[in-house]
C-alpha cells in the first residue's frame, strides 16, 4: 500500500467494489490474473476472467477486514478521491518547445494540445 498519507484513511466504509480492478491473461501462469490499482501487491488468479475478478475482490475484502481489525489504514479508492484537474509537469526545454510549436500549428492552446495528446489512444 502507498506510503502517501493523503491516500490513506482510518474511517471504515470502503467496499471492495469501490476499488479499480484490471484483469489480464498470464501465459506464464496459464490463468487470468486480477489486480487492484490502489494496492499493487494484491493479486488473484482464475480460470476465467469472471472468476479472476471475483477472486481479487474477495482478496481485497479480506485485506480490508484485516486492516480494520488491526486498526490499520486502508488506501482510499480512486473512485473516492478528488482530483483538481491540475498537474505541474516538468519536461526538457526541447520537448516544451516542440509541443508549443505543434499547438501553434494546430491553432490551439498548449494546454488543449497536451490534453489532446494525453487523451489519444496509445499506439
Amino acid at each position: 500500500m502507498p506510503r502517501n498519507k493523503s491516500v490513506r484513511h482510518h474511517a471504515p466504509g470502503y467496499r471492495a467494489e469501490d476499488y479499480h480492478y484490471r484483469v489480464a491473461w498470464s501465459d506464464e501462469d496459464e490463468a487470468f490474473i486480477g489486480r487492484v490499482a490502489e494496492c499493487p501487491s494484491l493479486a488473484a488468479h482464475g480460470d476465467t476472467l469472471e472468476k479472476s475478478v471475483r477472486e481479487i475482490r474477495t482478496v481485497v475484502a479480506g485485506a480490508m477486514e484485516d486492516l480494520e481489525e488491526s486498526g490499520d489504514t486502508a488506501t482510499i479508492p480512486f473512485s473516492k478521491r478528488s482530483f483538481s484537474g491540475r498537474i505541474n509537469v516538468r519536461m526538457p526545454e526541447h520537448v516544451h518547445r516542440r509541443l508549443a510549436m505543434e499547438a501553434e500549428q494546430q491553432g490551439i492552446s498548449l494546454n488543449r494540445w497536451i490534453n489532446a495528446k494525453l487523451e489519444a489512444p496509445m499506439e
